[in-house]
């Protein structure tokens, strides 16, 4: 039960996921366009939103915690900027490992990586490198925003208008304003994992002012609710705190399940530039 705390939390703080599983298909095998082209440089029909949640240089780092054990570390970062088909992009990775005392028991090392278009907030591309005890699974997906084609698995799949992957997700959901948002409105987002686009609804439960190592702050609690049949049917409800700010900085991850409690916590940050009004102390 207990070696499966990491990859859960993982999955959690991306917010979501997909069974895993491919359907078979006959397709002939379909190569995506090179990225370095500039195929898109001049296109203007992109949409374009307008933030100061995140940039390049930000780094957070969280303590993942199984019941009372420390059984994790995860990384969230934006490394550098990058171009994907003429257009810029954010490198953004995320990264899971466990203790080295934890380790012992269940040995997990998770990559995954987004290059995230930096004015329209959606995808180009999505890696996802998983190592967790004997268990292996890579996964590469390119994302065409203009024509709404996703390549995977050698293949091309129909996708709709700014479809996310698990780490992009994550991050336009801290885009959003909710200063107006009422407790229980919905925000819908559009998920592709495998072979196949999934809903994605986005709760919002209120406000908290809660306490981590980084410091007291200042919070929205949102809830991301997966649809039937993905990652997380009957394990448990997640809860995400995130500053209640511009930054919209993720600071607590919770969730119960029927294997015990498992959370994550945000330990240290940098590469944020200028104060965060949410920070109390």
């Amino acid at each position: 039960m207990m070696r499966r705390a990491i990859p859960y939390v993982a999955a959690v703080l991306l917010l979501t996921s997909a069974p895993d599983f491919l359907r078979a298909q006959d397709a002939a095998r379909v190569v995506p366009p090179s990225e370095r082209t500039e195929l898109y440089k001049n296109v203007t029909s992109l949409r374009t939103i307008k933030h100061s949640a995140f940039d390049v240089g930000e780094r957070l780092v969280f303590d993942l915690g199984y019941s009372f054990i420390t059984a994790g570390e995860a990384v969230m970062s934006i490394p550098k900027l990058d171009t994907m088909y003429g257009r810029p992009s954010y490198q953004v990775l995320f990264t899971v490992n466990s203790t080295k005392t934890f380790s012992w028991i269940y040995k997990v090392e998770d990559r995954y990586e987004t290059f995230l278009d930096t004015e329209g907030i959606f995808p180009w591309r999505f890696n996802q490198k998983v190592r967790e005890g004997s268990y292996r699974r890579d996964f590469a997906a390119w994302f065409d925003q203009v024509k709404n084609v996703a390549y995977a698995n050698d293949k091309q799949y129909p996708i709709p208008p700014y479809v996310h992957d698990a780490v992009s997700a994550f991050y336009f959901v801290r885009t959003i304003d909710y200063s107006h948002s009422r407790v229980g409105e919905k925000i819908y987002l559009q998920n592709f994992y495998k072979d196949t686009t999934y809903s994605l609804a986005v709760k919002f439960l209120g406000r908290q002012r809660i306490d981590v190592d980084a410091g007291t702050f200042d919070c929205i609690i949102v809830e991301p609710l997966m649809k039937e049949g993905g990652l997380f049917k009957s394990e448990g409800r997640i809860v995400i705190w995130m500053t209640d700010d511009d930054r919209k900085i993720p600071v607590r991850v919770s969730t119960k399940v029927v294997v015990g409690s498992i959370e994550a916590e945000l330990r240290e940050y940098t590469g944020i530039n200028g104060p965060i009004a949410a920070k109390v102390r």
